[in-house]
């Protein structure tokens, strides 16, 4: 889907026609420019002066899929009564700009024509009070519109808009159930399909059976051309990678034919199959797709939206899994992997595919996999949650560092990071938050994107970050509480 966004300029007849044909050029000459710095168009659509005119530019908004959300401003007065029946109809983000389209105030030419045409100041106020009013879901962001960062706040919450339409056409296939007792793996479907428009539903591991059985010869033969040019060699078990392409090819033909974007399977049913897919998940993830390792859909889900958010709509986000830590005074890290399924996105090298027993599973062979080390940066950590009742996402912040260790006998995937505020004030929040296992790790989504995608999708956001203390969070935590059980009554 190619998204672009909807810029709606509001105004007044008040003004003549004059004032409105400047303030309809000025809408479009903006918009021009501005979608030449933002990740996705900006389409100037109407100069809005009716009560009609607002309905009528909602109403196409909601019902045409390429638009991903709405941009307003007020270049002048624009009375917002006439704004409520449009503003209560939106099913879309809204993210209301501040802005004005000069940047000073011009001493020889100001006066009172002038005065007429530039009213962003309190026009912005007037359209303000109504989405207040209202109660709606928005996103302010004021300052000038030619400013490298305005434009990135701009370009961020976009980005973030597109992760909420990605969200509500999501569909996650799901090879078997969860990991047996596993809790925060469960979750209400009916309640996620509801807010985020997620369709949760299992495919049968024999199914899959079958159409890997149907895979050719020549079409993993393809992939292996893939494989090679993608990554480096580092066994000989030759066979092992060609029962991993046999996979990915399998599971990308089901779920393309299922418009689904996202999957997840358990090491504890792979009944017919003789490895549980790592080199083929990785690489399924590397090409845009969610997966969640033991039936966790949630993070699956997450995980394709967060790419979808990404730099050019398929960014460095990863499936992750808190494994141990390094508590050494003054070296404190994280190590996050999994069994087999890293994506390679966030390498720091050219990954390697190898082959090694795993002894956790209903592997006939060893399962061929990705080892490589990952990149530093700045990154985030998510965990979506079922609550009862409610849905809460938990973003802690995050540095990736070059590991500290070689590991030479560790066979998989490999992440290391600092996390805020510390290692152990980082893990009494999380745990107090009641964060999962099993995360979306980003580099490329920040924790304010986060919050816009929360925001839009009406669910509790918890930050942890370098401010946090553990007293302020479990404070936070108990008014969330009291604030989404009063919000559902």
């Amino acid at each position: 889907m190619k998204y672009s966004f909807w810029f709606v300029v509001g105004s007044q007849f008040l003004y003549g026609p004059e004032v409105l044909e400047t303030v309809a050029a000025r809408a479009a000459e903006m918009a021009e420019k501005l979608s030449q710095a933002l990740p996705y168009p900006l389409i100037y659509k109407v100069t809005a002066k009716t009560n009609k005119e607002i309905a009528d530019v909602v109403r196409e908004a909601n019902y045409d899929d390429s638009c991903a959300g709405i941009v307003t401003w007020c270049h002048t007065f624009s009375p917002s009564k006439m704004w409520i029946n449009g503003l209560a109809a939106l099913q879309k983000p809204w993210c209301h700009f501040a802005t004005q389209y000069n940047r000073e105030i011009p001493n020889e030419e100001i006066d009172m024509d002038f005065m007429n045409l530039n009213q962003a100041a309190h026009g912005d106020r007037e359209h303000g009070f109504i989405g207040a009013r209202l109660r709606l879901p928005r996103k302010v962001v004021a300052g000038y519109w030619q400013d490298e960062a305005v434009q990135k706040r701009i370009g961020d919450w976009m980005k973030a808009a597109v992760g909420a339409a990605v969200s509500k056409s999501m569909r996650v296939m799901r090879f078997g159930d969860n990991m047996r007792e596993v809790a925060v793996t469960e979750g209400d479907k009916v309640e996620v399909q509801t807010k985020l428009g997620w369709q949760v539903n299992t495919w049968a591991v024999g199914d899959l059976v079958k159409v890997m059985d149907a895979v050719t010869e020549a079409e993993i033969d393809a992939l292996m051309e893939t494989y090679q040019a993608s990554y480096d060699i580092a066994t000989d078990k030759i066979d092992h990678i060609r029962y991993q392409a046999r996979e990915e090819i399998a599971i990308q033909k089901m779920m393309d034919a299922e418009g689904c974007k996202a999957f997840s399977n358990t090491f504890q049913d792979l009944y017919g199959m003789e490895q549980l897919p790592g080199l083929a998940s990785q690489h399924l993830m590397a090409q845009g797709y969610g997966y969640g390792g033991e039936g966790d859909w949630k993070v699956a889900a997450m995980t394709a939206i967060l790419k979808a958010m990404g730099e050019g709509g398929n960014g460095c986000s990863l499936f992750m899994e808190d494994y141990t830590y390094n508590l050494e005074p003054g070296k404190e890290y994280s190590l996050g992997a999994h069994m087999l399924e890293v994506c390679p996105c966030c390498a720091a090298g050219r990954p390697r595919i190898e082959t090694h027993h795993l002894g956790i599973g209903m592997n006939e062979k060893d399962p061929a996999r990705l080892v490589f080390e990952g990149k530093e940066g700045d990154a985030i950590v998510v965990s979506l949650i079922d609550m009862g009742g409610r849905l809460r996402l938990v973003c802690q912040d995050i540095h990736c560092v070059k590991p500290i260790l070689p590991m030479p006998n560790l066979p998989v995937a490999r992440v290391m990071w600092q996390a805020e505020p510390s290692l152990t004030t980082g893990v009494e929040c999380w745990i107090a938050a009641g964060g999962a296992h099993h995360t979306v790790l980003s580099y490329d989504v920040t924790a304010e994107q986060m919050k816009d995608w929360c925001t839009m999708m009406d669910i509790e956001f918890v930050h942890i970050g370098k401010d946090t203390t553990v007293e302020s969070l479990e404070k936070e935590l108990f008014y969330n509480d009291i604030a989404w059980k009063l919000k559902g009554l």
